[in-house]
């Protein structure tokens, strides 16, 4: 498919396609695709691709190998990673490479991607791997975008694309308020099947955009916006295929017949579903979720705040609020910069210097916003009948009533496509991809993510702003932090955003990304998830006890995983014969992503 082809296909359906677009948002896919194209200046790539074979394999032996998995899955459902890399976009992603590269699209690609379509489909490619000793990397739909996409972490893996095939809603339990997934069923697919049954007294959780694996989000902790936005502590029950074949069910599910697998998620015994998350340790192919009730009404707000300098107070204001649940779900203060670029206009659209954008630019253009000219945005949400909300409601406005300048904006005088109506319908459980906007900021508009967990402290605020906004400055990239506030704990996430297509400026993020990292650490704040290509930097800053936390996770990864073929390198866990031999990614690994070879 030509450049001009990709850009004028239509968008696929949900009714179509696992990955596809469900028919409420195809008006706003199209306009988000257009505006994708409009904005990218990649050159198509002309360099022959040499063939991306598995390490320590011989190319013959691995063509025979996947003939013979293919007598297992279908011949349809085993593909070599031959062909030019496409990038496609959010809808259309691809499977052979990180969409968002930040190094070389070449450095972390697959050899070829398989499909089971079942557990026992996914267990005899975990077997076959085990034969060959092919390291696998299992996706589920290979949307984490920001964090690696579905890129392998070591070249010439095969992708398992367990999304394809296996992409079924096992169960909606309408009492029970639960749900039981495979890996393919997306953020969109649940909210549309749950209403597809009428069930209006259920809501979903989602992240920033639906597109996403309900499974592939929660193993990596990823979050939403309702009062059940920390998905893993929401997950109820795992059926885990392990690295050497045999296939568990974890909590309730390993009783045979179990009627609470998705109500009671601890079962008998040691509590063993946390050593699946954001790990190389088995591969989920089914997963319980538990489901909010609808909370019989919600109410959307948003405030300003005038001053940078306003940060301090307002984490303190905010902190007693959260944690006695006044303020009810995530709690999101993001910076107006974020507010300018989520109207998905490009930088230049508002100054074609160089380095970060002037704050003066940045305010002149704020003011010209239905928001209006402020540094901070508040956007919360408040839920149940009217007088609890109300109730609620008196008590925030009188608590940001006290910083000087703070503005609540009446929703009423917003347009429809104002960025406060997404942050509306995503905290009302109702999926969207205006989020995907800002990424336009930049031609070949890609991201990656600093994410520090912190206590909800102003001194804490401060310190990671000032440390962003230094090292933001130091490399000439546009600062847009968001504080997000948990019940007990805040994650101030970064987007650095950048053109994928310039190597000057990956290497400038990815280094501004590991510098931040190293220093956030110094101060004793960690990252609570990150991209692969720094999975190695952020699993070396948790080394209290010398290292004692990663010797654990080695001596799990090397009795689960003996002959290392899951995801090695993941999250930072290496196999033993890949330990030793270069292959964890440094400062001085440039662009090089891999070692020399394999034991």
């Amino acid at each position: 498919m030509s450049f001009v082809e990709e850009a004028q296909s239509d968008v696929p359906l949900l009714s179509e396609k696992h990955s596809g677009i469900p028919e409420f948002l195809l008006e706003k896919a199209r306009k988000a695709k257009v505006s994708v194209f409009e904005t990218r200046t990649k050159p198509k790539v002309t360099r022959n691709r040499l063939p991306v074979i598995p390490p320590g394999i011989e190319e013959q032996v691995f063509v025979e190998a996947l003939d013979e998995l293919a007598k297992h899955l279908g011949s349809g459902n085993v593909d070599r990673n031959d062909k030019p890399l496409r990038d496609g976009w959010y809808m259309e992603h691809p499977n052979t490479h990180d969409l968002m590269a930040i190094v070389d699209e070449e450095e972390l690609v697959p050899s070829a991607i398989v499909y089971p379509g079942s557990t026992e489909e996914v267990r005899q490619v975990v077997l076959w791997a085990n034969k060959y000793q092919i390291p696998i990397f299992p996706i589920s739909m290979g949307r984490n975008l920001g964090y690696g996409g579905a890129a392998p972490r070591v070249r010439g893996s095969v992708t398992v694309d367990l999304g394809r095939r296996m992409n079924k809603i096992l169960d909606i339990s309408p009492e029970d308020y639960t749900c039981l997934l495979e890996p393919g069923v997306s953020f969109f697919a649940l909210y549309e099947s749950i209403k597809a049954k009428g069930y209006d007294h259920l809501w979903i959780d989602v992240p920033d955009v639906g597109g996403g694996s309900v499974i592939g989000n929660t193993v990596d902790r990823g979050v939403g916006y309702t009062p059940y936005g920390d998905h893993w502590a929401c997950h109820a029950g795992l059926e885990v295929v392990l690295p050497t074949g045999e296939v568990i069910r974890t909590g309730m599910g390993a009783l045979p017949g179990s009627n609470t697998w998705q109500t009671f998620p601890y079962g008998f015994g040691p509590y063993s579903d946390g050593i699946f998350s954001q790990s190389n340790f088995g591969i989920v192919t089914k997963m319980g979720m538990t489901l909010m009730p609808n909370p019989n009404g919600y109410e959307s707000f948003m405030y300003t705040f005038q001053k940078e300098q306003d940060l301090d107070q307002l984490i303190e204001i905010i902190r007693p609020l959260r944690i006695s649940n006044i303020l009810e779900n995530v709690a999101q203060l993001r910076h107006v910069k974020q507010t300018i670029a989520a109207h998905g206009k490009p930088r230049t659209d508002y100054y074609k210097g160089d380095g970060p954008i002037p704050d003066d630019v940045v305010h002149s253009v704020a003011a010209t916003l239905p928001t209006g000219d402020h540094t901070w945005a508040y956007y919360g949400m408040s839920y149940g009948p009217p007088h609890i909300r109300q109730y609620k409601l008196d008590i925030i406005d009188a608590e940001f009533k006290k910083v000087p300048g703070s503005c609540r904006i009446d929703p009423s005088m917003l347009p429809p496509d104002e960025y406060f109506w997404a942050r509306d319908r995503i905290a009302a459980g109702i999926p969207d991809i205006h989020e995907l906007r800002w990424v336009n900021w930049m031609p070949n508009g890609a991201h990656i993510a600093f994410s520090p967990v912190s206590p909800i402290r102003g001194d804490d605020a401060k310190k990671l702003y000032e440390l962003a906004k230094r090292k933001h400055d130091e490399f000439g990239i546009d600062l847009f932090p968001a504080f997000c506030v948990g019940l007990r704990e805040m994650h101030l996430i970064v987007e650095l955003v950048y053109d994928r297509a310039d190597p000057t400026r990956r290497r400038d993020v990815l280094e501004c990304l590991r510098q931040m990292i190293a220093e956030a650490a110094d101060c004793s704040y960690g990252e609570y998830r990150c991209h692969l290509a720094v999975a190695d930097d952020v699993s070396k800053t948790y080394s209290w006890n010398d290292g004692a936390l990663m010797k654990f996770h080695e001596k799990l990864k090397d009795a689960l995983d003996p002959n290392g073929i899951m995801a090695p390198g993941r999250c930072g866990i290496w196999p033993k014969k890949y330990r030793n031999r270069g292959w964890e990614m440094t400062k001085d690994s440039g662009e090089n992503t891999q070692g020399n070879g394999v034991a």
